[in-house]
């Protein structure tokens, strides 16, 4: 015998009388609230300032580049658009090492990034120049400082000696304070190891030293510099403190 739809809906509203329905529309109400209550419960996440989503940006390439999954682009479309003008919002002064190409490191294309790049990652004048150019009229809002594991450079400066020409003496000679309060307990490869870190941090200083518009920049916080050192094998790049 098959019920009417009239008689389906009656038979249903004797139920919900008879109390027969309650807790099962009890518990589904129950469960709506509670997931209510949870989810208003829940701290909400903090918004990222510009700069933390820049940096978290270069992160998520580097973590591209580790996973060897790099970006498929249209580089022949980015060309012609580039022609009209750049505006890389991130600055890198990084080594000349072969091994360390920033655009690559951090999965980046054509136009994305403003890099410089000096034996030991030294910021000379024109290199401060570069960057002053970039940060001026470019508008780059990030400046990273960008070493690497068993740089030559540093290497050079740990091992001491005599250099086989001026200018290479030259770069020794911006590295030597870097090492110097390490050199009282370090020597050897852990010279040279502890020494990446601390010719970093001694670069990023110079910068805001030696270059009165940047430093004026970071001073008002239009410009902020992260200091970061690649590990060769893995690929990865680690932010310094």
């Amino acid at each position: 015998m098959r019920l009417t739809r009239r008689e389906t809906l009656a038979g249903l509203g004797a139920l919900l009388l008879a109390g027969a329905l309650p807790r099962q529309v009890d518990a589904a109400g129950k469960t709506k609230k509670a997931a209510a209550a949870a989810s208003a419960a829940a701290p909400a996440k903090p918004a990222l300032t510009p700069v933390e989503e820049i940096w978290a940006d270069l992160m998520e390439g580097n973590r591209r580049f580790v996973e060897g999954k790099p970006t498929d682009r249209n580089l022949v479309q980015t060309r012609a658009q580039l022609a009209k003008g750049q505006k890389p919002k991130v600055m890198v002064l990084g080594c000349s090492d072969s091994r360390v190409s920033p655009t690559l490191v951090f999965d980046k294309s054509l136009g994305d990034l403003f890099v410089i790049r000096t034996a030991g990652n030294l910021a000379d004048k024109i290199a401060l120049g570069s960057l002053e150019y970039a940060a001026e009229h470019l508008g780059s809002k990030v400046l990273v400082v960008l070493g690497h594991e068993k740089c030559g450079a540093v290497a050079a400066a740990a091992a001491g000696g005599k250099m086989e020409s001026p200018n290479l003496s030259a770069i020794v000679r911006k590295i030597n304070p870097a090492l110097k309060p390490l050199r009282e307990k370090f020597k050897g490869d852990e010279l040279a190891r502890l020494g990446v870190e601390a010719n970093v941090q001694l670069v990023a200083k110079t910068i805001e030293e030696k270059s009165k518009l940047l430093g004026h920049l970071v001073e008002e916080g239009t410009l902020t510099i992260v200091k970061a050192v690649y590990r060769l094998e893995t690929g990865e790049v680690v932010k310094l403190a």
